[in-house]
C-alpha cells in the first residue's frame, strides 16, 4: 500500500470513527433526553418531537441543498469526504438505538453528549471532511470571519439553534444544552489543535555537533543550527533548534544532558506543527 492510499485509508477511517461517535451522542444521549444541541440533527430532534419525522431523515435531507452550494467554495475531493461524512453519520442514526444512558441526569448528558460530539467532530475535521449541516455552513463562514476559531463559529450557529430549540423544549433543558454546546466546541479545539501539538527545543552547548548527531541518527529528527553571540561571555555560540513529539521530548532532554551536562536547554509548546513527521489528515 503507497503512502497515499494509507493516508486515503486513514482519512476515511476518522471520518467513520468521528461520525459514529456524533450517532452516539444524539442517539443515546442528546435525543432520549430532548437536548438540542444544534446542528441539522438538532432540527432532526425537534421536529421527531413535533412531526414524528425520524432524525437521520432530517439531517439527511437537510443536507442536500447544502451540498449544492458548498461545491463552489470547496474542492471535489472535500466534497466527496464530506458527502461521505454526511452518509455515514445518517446511516448511523438509523441504525442505533434510542435508549437513554444517563437516566435523566441533565449535567452528565450535557458531558458526555459534550464529548461525544467534539471528539467527533475533531476526527472528521482533522481527515479533511465535514459531515454537512452548521459545520459545513461554518467552514463557509469561516473565510468571513478568519480570527476566529472554527470552533467557535460553530459554537455561534449551533447556539441559534439551541435557543429554537428552547421554543420546543422548555428553558431548563435549553440551559443544559448550551452547557454542552460549550464542553462539543473545547473538546472538538482540543481534537483538531491537540494532535498537532509538539515542542521546539533549543540547546546550546559547546558540544553541539555531537549533539546534532544525537538527534539526527537516534531520534530521525531534523536540526537546524542557528548563530549566536553570549553577551556576557562575548563567545559566538552554535544554537540547536528542533521540533520533536511531546514524548521525545522528555527522552532527547535526557540525551543531550548525558552529552553534555552543562548545556542550556529550553523546551516549549509548539501549537501547530506541520510538516514532514508532523502532518496530521491528508
Amino acid at each position: 500500500m503507497s503512502i497515499s492510499e494509507k493516508r486515503i485509508f486513514r482519512s476515511y477511517g476518522m471520518i467513520t470513527m468521528g461520525t459514529f461517535l456524533m450517532a452516539l451522542g444524539t442517539c443515546l444521549i442528546y435525543e432520549p433526553m430532548s437536548m438540542v444541541t444544534g446542528g441539522f440533527s438538532g432540527v432532526g430532534i425537534v421536529l421527531e418531537k413535533l412531526f414524528g419525522i425520524p432524525v437521520f431523515a432530517v439531517t439527511f435531507l437537510l443536507n442536500v441543498p447544502l451540498f449544492f452550494m458548498a461545491r463552489k467554495f470547496h474542492t471535489r475531493e472535500y466534497l466527496f469526504r464530506s458527502l461521505y461524512a454526511m452518509i455515514t453519520f445518517s446511516l448511523a442514526l438509523a441504525v442505533i438505538p434510542v435508549t437513554s444512558v444517563t437516566h435523566q441526569d441533565y449535567l452528565m448528558a450535557a458531558i458526555l453528549g459534550g464529548a461525544f460530539h467534539g471528539g467527533g467532530l475533531g476526527l472528521v475535521f482533522l481527515a479533511g471532511s465535514s459531515t454537512g449541516g452548521t459545520d459545513l455552513l461554518s467552514t463557509l463562514l469561516h473565510p468571513l470571519f478568519p480570527m476566529m476559531r472554527l470552533a467557535n463559529i460553530i459554537g455561534i450557529v449551533d447556539g441559534i439553534i439551541v435557543v429554537a430549540g428552547m421554543l420546543v423544549f422548555g428553558v431548563r433543558t435549553a440551559l443544559y444544552s448550551i452547557v454542552a454546546v460549550f464542553v462539543t466546541s473545547k473538546v472538538m479545539d482540543g481534537v483538531t489543535s491537540g494532535m498537532r501539538y509538539a515542542k521546539i527545543m533549543y540547546i546550546i552547548s559547546d558540544r553541539s555537533a555531537e549533539i546534532a548527531e544525537i538527534i539526527l541518527h537516534q531520534f530521525e529528527r531534523g536540526v537546524t543550527a542557528l548563530r549566536g553571540n553570549g553577551m556576557y561571555s562575548g563567545k559566538e555560540k552554535q544554537i540547536l533548534m528542533c521540533v520533536v513529539s511531546r514524548r521525545e521530548a522528555v527522552s532527547m532532554v535526557k540525551y543531550v544532558k548525558e552529552a553534555d551536562e552543562r548545556a542550556f536547554v529550553i523546551v516549549a509548546d509548539a501549537r501547530e506543527v506541520l510538516g514532514e513527521g508532523f502532518s496530521i489528515g491528508d
